[in-house]
């Protein structure tokens, strides 16, 4: 079993398929922004701020989402969000990143003075600002390196109450007594619905539809419309399924929501969180999941320090089924979820795959073009083809020189 060199890990081209924007803010701009929109942190100093709220250890999931009160906060207008995609593209740029899905709530930055709409031209503006002045580099424009693309994905919520952002206060009173799940739906459907007109009429790159948010008690058929209409517009889908819930949350989300990809699927061989009486032979089950997903080639988006911090069934990365994943032959990439809030970013997360996960160098590599063959490209098929051939052209020259 060969050792995956770490400074390897540092100059291949990866990707990161996904990133929260609001959970991948530099602190420095986090701590100037708070202080210019008048919002109160708990400190001021980075230092203070790593001690307080974004931390390596947390204690539980609340805690781990404190710190997206003072992100969101900072998110309410497009010059803020537009700064911060920038400089988020410039981040994963900077560490080796050549294709990005940069995904966040528009519905949570909407509010009296700017459109879920803006918001999602505002990231678009910014990575767009970021990806130009790689691609106008020396080492892309010889074919030294490859170029950067991007891709913006748009979240619906599971769930949602009055405080969680202005537009979801209007939508919840104009509603009314409305059964809250229906309440959610509709909400879901009508961000499938702009995010299909930006990718279609406005040609921005608006490339996957996502549900996000927390699973037990807020199933993903309930959001089967919304992604019905994303399906039937070819946008893609991605299901945060099987992070908090077992194998049956990734069945709904690959049959109810017609899921290209799963985030996290953390739990899916936990055979003993199934819940539904019907099902007798549970092993079986995830069995029949597991390889069903193999064989379609269902990408599986791994966030492993993520996981870490907000499973405490997960006791380390031995532990994480990632491994069993990598065996069972399905198609996964390593994400970093929140760069922020985890304190990470994709060079982290695959050094810290290869400690702890016996890898050949084949395996390994697999790994990092699934990322890119998973990737939801926002050009052409044939498009998309040539720039994989590119990064793995790039992989093999760089992995000769290492050898």
């Amino acid at each position: 079993m060969t050792k995956i060199n770490p400074d390897f890990i540092k100059k291949i081209p990866k990707a990161d398929l996904h990133c929260h924007i609001d959970g991948s803010l530099r602190l420095s701009t986090l701590i100037e922004l708070a202080k210019k929109e008048g919002v109160a942190l708990p400190a001021y100093t980075e230092a203070g701020l790593r001690q307080k709220v974004f931390k390596n250890k947390y204690k539980s999931l609340p805690e781990y989402l404190q710190g997206f009160n003072y992100t969101t906060a900072v998110m309410q207008r497009a010059e803020n969000i537009e700064r911060i995609a920038f400089e988020l593209g410039q981040d994963a740029i900077a560490e080796g990143v050549r294709y990005l899905e940069a995904r966040f709530a528009p519905q949570l930055h909407a509010n009296a003075n700017l459109s879920a709409q803006q918001s999602v031209r505002a990231v678009a503006r910014g990575l767009k600002k970021a990806a130009a002045r790689h691609n106008q580099t020396a080492a892309v424009k010889t074919g030294k390196d490859v170029p950067f693309h991007f891709g913006i994905i748009a979240c619906a919520m599971r769930s949602f109450n009055k405080h969680t952002s202005p537009y979801y206060k209007n939508l919840t009173e104009a509603l009314g007594q409305s059964p809250k799940d229906e309440v959610f739906a509709i909400a879901s459907l009508e961000l499938a619905r702009t995010a299909v007109k930006l990718a279609k009429e406005e040609k921005l790159p608006v490339v996957g539809f996502d549900l996000a948010g927390e699973e037990a008690g807020y199933p993903a058929q309930d959001h089967a419309a919304a992604f019905r209409y994303a399906h039937k517009h070819f946008l893609r889908k991605t299901v945060h399924s099987g992070e908090a819930y077992g194998p049956e949350s990734i069945f709904q989300a690959i049959t109810e929501c017609y899921a290209n990809r799963i985030g996290h699927g953390t739990h899916m061989f936990a055979a003993q969180m199934i819940k539904d009486k019907k099902v007798t032979g549970k092993q079986d089950y995830v069995n029949s999941l597991s390889d069903y997903i193999a064989s379609q080639r269902i990408g599986v988006e791994v966030c492993l320090t993520s996981n870490l911090q907000t499973l405490p069934d997960i006791k380390s990365v031995r532990a994480h089924p990632v491994g069993q994943m990598i065996k069972r032959g399905l198609s996964i990439s390593i994400a970093t979820d929140n760069r922020l809030v985890s304190n990470t970013n994709v060079t982290k997360e695959l050094q810290l795959l290869a400690r702890n996960i016996k890898l050949t160098p084949k395996e390994f590599k697999n790994i990092i073009v699934a990322g890119f063959k998973g990737a939801f490209f926002p050009g052409s098929n044939r498009q998309k083809r040539a720039f994989v051939r590119d990064v793995i052209k790039l992989y093999d020259k760089l992995a000769a020189d290492f050898t």
